[in-house]
This record gives C-alpha cells, sequence and structure tokens, in this order.
C-alpha cells in the first residue's frame, strides 16, 4: 500500500553541512533527502556520514519523512555507507543508479526491514522501471533523477520536458502498478519561480506525488502546487454527496455540474479528500512539533 504522508515537497539536504541540515528542523518540506551522494565531495564523505548520524540522532525533523541517500553500489563508499545507515534514525534509504531488480535486492539482504527506496535516473533504469518496482517488498517509492538521465540520453533541455515525458511515464506507470510513491525530478533554476510553477503543474498533471527540490526557497511553490485546492476538496465532497443520493435512491449515477460521477470519480474524489487531510494533519503536527522546541 502507497505511504499516505504527504511528499508534495522532498528537498535534497548535503549531509555534510550541519547549518543547513539544522535549518531544515524548521522548514516546511514534507520530506527531506539527506545526501551522502551527489552534494558531498569524495573527501568529506565520512565526515559527512558522522554528522548525519549525531543530527538524526539528535531528532527535531519529525513529521517529516527522513531519506537517506546513499552512494551507490559501484563507488568505494557504498558499503560504508550501508554499514552507517544501519544505525541511523531514518525512514528510508535511497538507492541512486538503480538500474534492475538485483539493485534493490541485494539492499533488502543488507538493510532488512528498512524502507527502501529507488533512483530511476539511467535508460536501463527506465527499462526495467516495472522489474524494480516489483523487486522487493521493502520497495517504498521512485525517486526520478531526470539531470542524470538527461544526460544519458544526450537530450536538450526543453521547457516542456518532451525529451523526456516518454521515460517520467514509463517510471511512473512502473511505480503506480506497483503500489509505491513517485516524487518527480528537480527543477535547476531555483530563482525561477514561474518556470518552476510550470514544471511542478506538469508533474501533477502527469500524476506525480510531488518534486525533489534543490533549495528552499522552492518549498513554498511545490507545496502550493501538489495541495488538493478549495475547488477541488469542494468539487470532491459534491461529488460524493451527489452519488451516495442517487445510490440511495436506486441508481448509479449522479451529474455534478453537467459530467456524470460514478463509483471511479467518487473513489478519486475519496483520495482528494484524504490528501487534503492528510496535508491538513502534517502542517498541524509541523506547527506543533516546531512550538515544543
Amino acid at each position: 500500500m502507497r505511504d499516505a504522508h504527504p511528499y508534495r515537497s522532498v528537498l535534497y539536504l548535503p549531509a555534510s553541512n550541519s547549518r543547513a541540515l539544522d535549518k531544515a528542523r524548521n522548514l516546511a518540506a514534507d520530506a527531506i533527502i539527506f545526501d551522502l551522494e551527489d552534494a558531498v565531495a569524495p573527501g568529506q564523505k565520512e565526515t559527512a556520514r558522522d554528522v548525519l548520524a549525531a543530527e538524526l540522532k539528535a531528532g527535531g525533523y519529525a513529521p517529516r519523512r527522513r531519506i537517506v541517500r546513499i552512494n551507490d553500489s559501484e563507488t568505494p563508499w557504498h558499503a560504508e555507507d550501508v554499514a552507517a545507515v544501519r544505525e541511523m534514525d531514518c525512514d528510508a534509504v535511497l538507492l541512486p543508479k538503480v538500474n534492475r531488480p538485483f539493485d534493490i535486492e541485494t539492499l533488502a539482504e543488507a538493510l532488512p526491514g528498512v524502507t527502501l527506496w529507488a533512483m530511476i535516473e539511467t535508460a536501463e533504469g527506465v527499462m526495467n522501471a516495472q522489474s524494480i518496482a516489483q523487486a522487493h517488498p521493502q520497495l517504498g517509492g521512485f525517486v526520478l533523477g531526470t539531470n542524470d538521465l538527461a544526460k544519458e540520453l544526450g537530450c536538450r533541455p526543453r521547457a516542456d520536458r518532451l525529451p523526456l515525458m516518454q521515460s517520467l511515464q514509463m517510471a511512473l506507470l512502473a511505480a503506480r502498478a506497483a503500489g509505491l510513491v513517485a516524487v518527480d525530478g528537480v527543477f535547476n533554476a531555483f530563482r525561477d519561480t514561474d518556470g518552476l510553477a510550470e514544471e511542478c503543474r506538469q508533474g501533477l498533471d502527469l500524476g506525480f506525488d510531488g518534486k525533489t527540490l534543490i533549495h528552499p526557497a522552492q518549498l513554498e511553490t511545490a507545496n502550493d502546487i501538489f495541495s488538493p485546492t478549495a475547488d477541488d476538496i469542494a468539487l470532491a465532497e459534491r461529488q460524493i454527496a451527489a452519488f451516495e443520493e442517487v445510490t440511495a435512491a436506486g441508481g448509479g449515477v449522479a451529474v455534478v455540474d453537467g459530467r456524470i460521477v460514478e463509483n471511479l470519480h467518487v473513489a478519486q474524489a475519496k483520495v482528494t479528500l484524504g490528501k487534503a487531510k492528510a496535508i491538513a494533519e502534517l502542517k498541524a503536527a509541523t506547527e506543533a512539533s516546531a512550538a515544543a522546541e
């Protein structure tokens, strides 16, 4: 079953930066990816593990999901990362460069009982997305690594992401078929709020749960766009009420705003209300945690 926790905003943070890690305790992120991979220089890997372990032990990140991205299995830091995360107080471990089910199966053997997430960021990973998604019951989500994927494909950057569209949809289909969370890739121009908003709306239209982010300034935009609007909530409530009224009278199809409402529409309406409730509960819990500090 897919994690009901909201993943509208998933913020990358370098695990070696104590100041950034401390500030994250007060950020409005739904989840944080504590990065031991790309954001940490080779000479800082050991220090980053120690810093992150201490910060996670100190706590203060709840109710945000805490995800640790380790280095991939082809690097010299992978084994030590795996050993370190066994002792870390985190909610999931994110493995980059996942190309085949074997990558997840191997990590699951090394980290029994730990929720795993997979980065889909290579051509091979996209082609094997369905089998990866079904590789192991410990797998909880996909994160799209669009920068690495674009580099491997050799495609040109476009605002509409047309060259990446098939890859995005293949990964999303695989995630949904397996009941996984699916989070869209990053938007690199963190000062371009309008561009970020457009890409978030595209991700929402495609069906992603949220967006990975590279800067706290991007949080508000992602949270806003991936949240049900007041109109969305009102429509969902009216659809459910209309359908219940019709079915109570022996009918099977209702009409709301000139559109038919059947079982499948009611199911989606309930998803919308459930998401709105989860977001409200997360916000309340975040505010309560901040007030307690």
